[in-house]
């Protein structure tokens, strides 16, 4: 049986753990050679050797320790696997942070930009180090991770909002900047996932995160939060040829009907369902005169 994403190869960011480890995971399962980066060397030798019992020959994992904040060994990074593989087919852009907890005029301002230099400028700087490799092929698959910090505001973890926010719209504006070249680009939104990034607003308490985001991770960790399957299943569903033609999305891994978009390719692609946009009076039922 043919699997989804065999003679594809995929770069994953951020995948030496978490959603980052399980998307690499099930992309060594449909068949295709896969590529991590992540700053921590240790955690990403082990997810390497990890993800190697699983490969089918020919299939190749291979693992390269990047700071996607750094647009220097981003460059490499990417000059690297195009002398390793013949193609690059699929990017995701997993690789984030929450940055500092707190008021934005008592947090360290170093770690609020250095928050939005990995959530946001890494996913751009990825993005722009594999395009011409993907124009070339006309082909590509690119999946930037964002969540909830998008679509709602997040008082105390504003660099992780307003950089997911950006990523969301920047995914929008690549998408119609490829429109052309058989290059599809999405952004999800995995769910209220309990990975490490929950222990961190676990650890910070209430005083840095507020008492209301603070109760809503504890009951989150209780429940044990939203499986990450259902993000890796998200993830690749985009990746594969299934989802060919939908473009410049914001799609929830748990609230939206994903799996019958290709159906509804069309509709879907000529509305503004699933974008970022604007709430006017006139949304909500309300008509307010003009001054």
């Amino acid at each position: 049986m043919t699997k989804l994403l065999e003679d594809r190869t995929a770069i994953v960011t951020g995948g030496s753990q978490g959603l980052g480890l399980a998307i690499a995971t099930h992309f060594v399962a449909e068949g295709a050679n896969v590529v991590l980066c992540a700053r921590d060397s240790g955690k990403l030798a082990v997810a390497v050797n990890e993800l190697r019992q699983h490969v089918v020959l020919p299939q190749k994992v291979i693992g390269l320790s990047v700071d996607v904040s750094d647009e220097t060994a981003v460059n490499r990074f990417v000059m690297a696997i195009t002398a390793e593989f013949d193609s690059i087919d699929i990017l995701v852009n997993s690789a984030g942070v929450y940055g500092p907890m707190g008021l934005i005029e008592e947090i360290d301002w170093q770690e609020w930009v250095d928050a939005i230099k990995i959530n946001l400028l890494g996913t751009v700087q990825m993005c722009r180090a594999v395009l011409p490799y993907m124009k070339k092929a006309h082909f590509g698959k690119i999946i930037n991770l964002s969540g909830g910090g998008a679509t709602a505001p997040m008082p105390r973890i504003s660099a992780y909002a307003a950089s997911k926010a950006a990523v969301v719209r920047f995914t929008e504006s690549l998408a119609l900047e490829c429109k052309d070249d058989g290059i599809d680009v999405n952004a999800i939104a995995p769910g209220a996932l309990n990975t490490r990034l929950l222990d961190q607003v676990l650890a910070a308490g209430p005083g840095a995160v507020g008492e209301e985001f603070y109760q809503k991770s504890v009951a989150q960790n209780q429940s044990g939060g939203t499986p990450l399957e259902r993000g890796v299943e998200l993830c690749t569903f985009l990746a594969s040829a299934v989802s060919n033609g939908i473009t410049g999305k914001l799609i929830s891994a748990v609230w939206d009907p994903w799996a019958s978009l290709p159906a509804r390719k069309q509709e879907v692609q000529e509305s503004d369902i699933y974008t970022l946009r604007r709430i006017v009076p006139k949304d909500r039922g309300k008509e307010w005169d003009l001054p």
